[in-house]
């Protein structure tokens, strides 16, 4: 979810107003594992919270599958960041507890969190932002992402965040390039800790988790 500045509308008051003391429309976007959008909604304004785009906006998921090599159903997810509240089809970090370092807690976050970055990394390079129509970046972004030209010059390597031999973040160029500029129905909260808590054994399965170190922090 980004916040994209504009001129406020005549008349509209405090309308799109939001929380850091500008006016702004709320682009709410999906990315894929190759750094493309599949999905983006905007218009919303930005004094609407990032659940409240969420819970407004139009989604279609296919029907509940087992994760590979195992049996129970879970619906398709959303990874997305603690300002969305915890529903069925969103999946986000666990909270408020202390984990050790090699506890399924701590290995479900980290996974999460690698997931998390590949939108983080979307928005930060999406250079586009001086645009008055705000779909415009978006398909800007995939166009030049495209082929193996274009995206050399837009995104070439060195651009998208990667991790050290040790799994430590090292931070790319697009974020020296670019500043930063409640109500959801939902299942009961036993059923989403019980879709959290199959994404969670999975992580640490067999078949996923291979040879994951996490260091404290």
């Amino acid at each position: 979810m980004e916040n994209i500045q504009i001129i406020a509308p005549e008349r509209s008051g405090s309308l799109y107003f939001n929380y850091e003391g500008t006016h702004s429309i709320v682009l709410m976007a999906v990315a894929d594992a190759n750094y493309n959008v599949i999905y983006a909604d905007v218009g919303h304004q930005g004094r609407i919270s990032d659940g409240g785009v969420f819970q407004h906006t139009s989604q279609y998921f296919p029907d509940a599958e087992a994760l590979p090599s195992r049996e129970k159903l879970v619906p398709f997810v959303f990874v997305a960041d603690n300002a969305f509240a915890l529903s069925e089809n969103i999946l986000r970090t666990q909270t408020f507890v202390q984990f050790r370092s090699s506890s399924p807690e701590r290995v479900f976050n980290y996974r999460l969190s690698r997931a998390r970055r590949i939108i983080e990394n979307v928005f930060g390079i999406t250079k586009f932002r001086i645009f008055l129509v705000t779909l415009t970046c978006i398909y800007l972004h995939n166009y030049l992402r495209r082929n193996a030209e274009s995206k050399s010059f837009y995104s070439p390597p060195g651009t998208f965040d990667s991790e050290d031999s040790d799994n430590n973040l090292i931070s790319r160029s697009w974020r020296k390039e670019v500043k930063d500029p409640n109500n959801i129905p939902r299942k009961a909260v036993s059923e989403v800790q019980q879709i959290r808590d199959e994404f969670r054994e999975y992580f640490m399965s067999v078949q996923f988790r291979g040879n994951i170190l996490i260091h404290n922090t």
